[in-house]
């Protein structure tokens, strides 16, 4: 009976494909083949697409038996991979096959399409590989982009929702001021407690103006950087574009960049058409960008200014400082949202964040949920 192979050996058979097979003979045990086979149909496409050819390959048009498993087809090779593998891995695998590898026919086979997961990584491989997409194929990338979408927007809506009531709350609690005292009322009322031996008033209950003030509107601009590492910063910031464009008195302005500059505000409200419509990719002009977002400012207090980048200025910063010391005079409430990669750790340019900080703009690496707390204390 022969010793099993060993962790290592295992792990680096796993790791090199089928194309190591000859120099691993019997690296892998039965359950591990089957493992091997589904995540050969998605990265033995890189040994192909360099012209590589596994031994178990036959040439085009060469016909005869073979001792190679029979082909996947595309609803098989995601049941195997949901079977096999925990959900994590199964996601960013099943987005790898779309994003990387052209696994189009995933989004052609009905059957395929309804086993996919839907979720945050699968939306980043569909937004990513839309401008290969023929036309059909891109209504079936906006179908399954929607269901992401509103199950993302069902989340952090709550969260939103939660955010404002806490922060309305903590406010009311503070709405009185001196300013609004009405001493003649407050005499009044407590003319009772008249301490005549003291010669003085006793006020138990103290009165106060009561101001219906008419409240200006918020307008909040979400500037944000399309280059290519930006992908789930721009996803996550056209579903907040959209929550926050349905609160009562926010309006919202959604402008995305690269060294172009696009104004996607007449699309906020719907979130999956605004990821339909960016191009990711190209360089990066953030000065431009703010400076654009300067002439959208109407009312400097009740402005709310979020820049989301990864701060990498491709321009020469001087328009970018200028830009950012203009708004902060103007008082507007500015936030550098820094980006987060795909595991949630901050990847930005410190040192140009610390000089942005430096010009009046507070810079933070949120995630989706802290943003939204942020600006429900703000607005509320």
């Amino acid at each position: 009976m022969s010793a099993p192979p060993s962790i290592g050996l295992r792990r680096w058979r796993l790791a090199l494909g089928r194309f190591a097979e000859s120099n691993m003979p019997q690296a892998l045990d039965a359950a591990d083949q089957r493992m091997d086979r589904v995540l050969d149909e998605v990265y033995g496409r890189a040994y192909a697409a360099r012209g590589i050819r596994r031994r178990s390959d036959r040439p085009k048009g060469k016909r005869g038996a073979g001792l190679e498993a029979s082909q996947l087809t595309v609803i098989g090779w995601l049941r195997e991979m949901r079977a096999l593998f925990p959900a994590s891995v199964y996601e960013a695998v099943q987005a790898h096959a779309i994003e990387r590898f052209g696994m189009s026919e995933i989004l052609k086979d009905p059957q395929a399409l309804a086993a996919v997961e839907p979720n945050t990584n699968l939306l980043k491989a569909l937004v990513a590989f839309k401008g290969q997409a023929d036309a059909g194929m891109r209504e079936t990338i906006r179908s399954v982009s929607r269901k992401v979408v509103e199950e993302l927007m069902r989340r952090l809506k709550v969260e939103v929702e939660r955010a404002l009531s806490g922060a309305r709350r903590r406010a009311s609690t503070n709405r009185k001021s001196m300013a609004d005292f009405d001493w003649r009322a407050t005499v009044r009322a407590n003319l009772k407690n008249w301490d005549g031996e003291r010669q003085r008033l006793i006020a138990e209950r103290l009165k106060f103006i009561g101001r219906s003030r008419r409240r200006l509107p918020w307008t909040v601009i979400l500037c944000v950087d399309q280059s290519g590492s930006m992908l789930a910063s721009v996803i996550y910031s056209a579903v907040m574009a959209a929550i926050l464009s349905s609160l009562p008195s926010v309006k919202v302005k959604l402008v995305v960049f690269d060294t172009a500059v696009v104004d996607l505000s007449d699309q906020v409200a719907d979130p999956v058409e605004v990821l339909m419509s960016v191009q990711l990719g190209g360089g990066t002009d953030i000065g431009r960008a703010v400076t654009y977002c300067e002439q959208l400012v109407v009312q400097p207090t009740r402005t709310l200014f979020v820049l989301v980048s990864d701060f990498m200025e491709g321009a020469s910063p001087g328009n970018l400082f200028a830009a950012v010391r203009r708004l902060a005079e103007a008082r507007v409430t500015m936030l550098g949202l820094a980006a987060l990669d795909d595991e949630g750790h901050p990847d930005f340019d410190r040192s140009m964040a610390q000089k942005l900080a430096q010009r009046g703009m507070k810079v933070a690496a949120l995630t989706p949920e802290h943003f939204a707390q942020w600006v429900a204390g703000v607005i509320a």
